[in-house]
Formats: C-alpha cells, sequence, structure tokens
C-alpha cells in the first residue's frame, strides 16, 4: 500500500513508520523537515508546515491510506482534507484518551464537546481540540475514517519521559517517593504495539473508534514502579509522601509523572481496549517495555528529564514523610 504519514519522525509517528516499513508498505513522510532530519533517508520526505497551511507539496498526488499523527487542531484535518480530496483511501487520526476530559466523577467513556474557539493548546483545551478533530475527520471522510485514541504511550524516543522517570528511577533502587496512591491505577501503552495497531488498521481497512491503552494486565503505580525496578534488576520500597503544589480539580500530581491525585481520578486509567486488541493491539508486557526504554534511556546518556522531582527535591519528600511517620502517635 502507499501509505502518507503526516508527522512520521517523532516518537508515535517514528514507530509508525517503522512498522509501516516492516510490513512492506511504500510510505511518504510529510512533515516541517526539522525533526528527526537523519531519520529514514531511503524514506520520500515532502516538506510543509501545518501551522501555516502550507500544503503545496501534497497537491496532486494520491496514496491508499493516510496516517495523521500531527492533527492537533481541527483545521489541520480540513485542510489536509480539501488538499487531498478524493486522492486518498482510508484517514486514520491519532487522536487521545484525553477526548474524555477529567471533570471528577465523570464515568470515562463520553467525549469532551469540541473546542472550535480557540487553537491555543493547553491542559484544558487539547482534549476538546481532538473532539474536533475527530469530528471534522468524521464529518469529511465518513465510513473512510478511523480514530485510534492512545492512553499514555510509553517507550524508547518518547520525548515527554513520563513513563522514562519511573524506569530511570527505579533502576537507582532504593526507597522511591510517590505522592499519590500506590494502588491507583495506571495505563501506559507500548509505542511500537500502538503503530502495529495502526498499521493492521489500515491494512484491513478498518473504520471506527479504537481506544489504545495497555498493559494488557492491570497495574497500580506501585505495582509498575516494581515492574520497572525488576527489569533493570533491582529493589525497591515505594514510599508515600505529602502531596504538594496540586491544584485542587487536577487529576494528576504535578511533580509524578502519571499519578493521580484523588480516587475521583481514577477512571482516568481505566479506558477499555477490548476493541483495540481484538483489531490487533499487542500486549507487549511492561516489563519489556521498562527494559528498552532502559537500554534507550543508556544509550543516550541519561540526559535531564522532562518530568520527575530531581534526587534532592525526593530525598527531601522522603525525609519529610519520616518525620511525619515518626510524629504519629504510637510509632
Amino acid at each position: 500500500m502507499k501509505l502518507l504519514i503526516l508527522g512520521g519522525t517523532s516518537f508515535v509517528g517514528r514507530a509508525v513508520v517503522e512498522a509501516a516499513r516492516r510490513d512492506g508498505h511504500d510510505v511518504t513522510i510529510f512533515n516541517r523537515g526539522l525533526s528527526g532530519p537523519e531519520l529514514f533517508p531511503e524514506v520520500p520526505r515532502l516538506v510543509g508546515d501545518r501551522d501555516s497551511g502550507a500544503y503545496k507539496a501534497l497537491a496532486g498526488l494520491s496514496w491508499d491510506a493516510v496516517v495523521d499523527v500531527s492533527a492537533y487542531v481541527p483545521r489541520h484535518v480540513q485542510e489536509v482534507a480539501d488538499v487531498l480530496g478524493d486522492n486518498t483511501g482510508r484517514y486514520l487520526l491519532i487522536s487521545t484518551g484525553s477526548v474524555y476530559g477529567w471533570a471528577a466523577g465523570r464515568p470515562g467513556m463520553e467525549r469532551l464537546p469540541p473546542e472550535y474557539a480557540t487553537e491555543e493548546i493547553t491542559a484544558a483545551t487539547y482534549g476538546p481540540l481532538k473532539v474536533a478533530c475527530e469530528d471534522v475527520a468524521s464529518a469529511r471522510y465518513g465510513e473512510r475514517a478511523t480514530i485510534v485514541r492512545p492512553g499514555v504511550v510509553a517507550g524508547p524516543h518518547d520525548p515527554t519521559d513520563r513513563f522514562t522517570y519511573w524506569v530511570r528511577r527505579a533502576a537507582r533502587g532504593g526507597r522511591v517517593a510517590l505522592a499519590g496512591a500506590p494502588d491507583a491505577p495506571v495505563q501506559v501503552v507500548d509505542s511500537r504495539d500502538l503503530a502495529r495497531l495502526v498499521v493492521t488498521l489500515i491494512s484491513d481497512d478498518r473504520p471506527g473508534s479504537f481506544d489504545a491503552v495497555g498493559p494488557a494486565e492491570p497495574v497500580t503505580m506501585a505495582e509498575m514502579i516494581h515492574i520497572c525496578a525488576r527489569a533493570a534488576g533491582r529493589e525497591v520500597e515505594v514510599v508515600t509522601v505529602p502531596l504538594e503544589g496540586t491544584e485542587p480539580g487536577l487529576p494528576y500530581v504535578p511533580a509524578f509523572p502519571l499519578a493521580l491525585a484523588h480516587p475521583d481520578f481514577h477512571w482516568l486509567f481505566r479506558l477499555n481496549a477490548a476493541a483495540a486488541r481484538a483489531a490487533g493491539l499487542p500486549s507487549t508486557p511492561l516489563s519489556t517495555t521498562a527494559a528498552d526504554v532502559l537500554a534507550w534511556d543508556q544509550d543516550r546518556g541519561e540526559p535531564p528529564l522532562h518530568a520527575g522531582p530531581t534526587p534532592e527535591h525526593e530525598s527531601e519528600l522522603l525525609e519529610a514523610a519520616d518525620r511525619a511517620t515518626a510524629q504519629q502517635p504510637g510509632t
């Protein structure tokens, strides 16, 4: 198949290109040409900037399917549909589990209202903007539209460091600070499993919406940290530390990636991947994802992370937790 990947050189897009090429598909990449210029030298690249509406490189060309990794506002979906017209078969949009929102008490299975009034991407608008992207895709492509909603994606080349923080921290062993409930659920999907699902849906010409979350077996925050430690051959003790700097109504603990601030938000990590698994979403063990992320992180020299407390901050939190424990009656 002739596939056009909108994006294709950063994390999820990179994994999709790799999976598609392994299956023998004829891949073309369209992006600004700024990230990963050294990647896939044998893959044709078309250059354009979606933010400025520069789609000239796509005009008059055709593909069997398009995988849109880089649409963040509805205008992106609308404009590419205008340029491609009927010159593509299936259009697959990488959306997000954030379309379900984070309002306390929500069941987590109904989408938020779409956002068309702004293109400013914030924690509050990201989900509604993606809802609008989904709606435009469905309106323009009908049965030729496929929507994939990943949860938190983990794997090598992750620019967010949300899972990478826990992998690196657990590899040091010892006492690991965690703000939030150790028994709170957590869902992460391996980027390569997500890519495999995307390519399978395209190959099968399958319409519909698919929530792509993992791992296959439910896991808690504490269990995830222990799995990361075992992948590194280490042992850890998870120590609950007080919440700090958490704004009321926010689901996550800012300093601790993936940690949920309150049980009201536990549904965020209880999305159902049954449809995605039936359609071909693989089930890479979390231990394998952790080991591969650890190896990648070490190969790149373990640069400063974008997520998680510093070692100094963590030490302060552990000391504060110990003092609080010592002051409790009967201790």
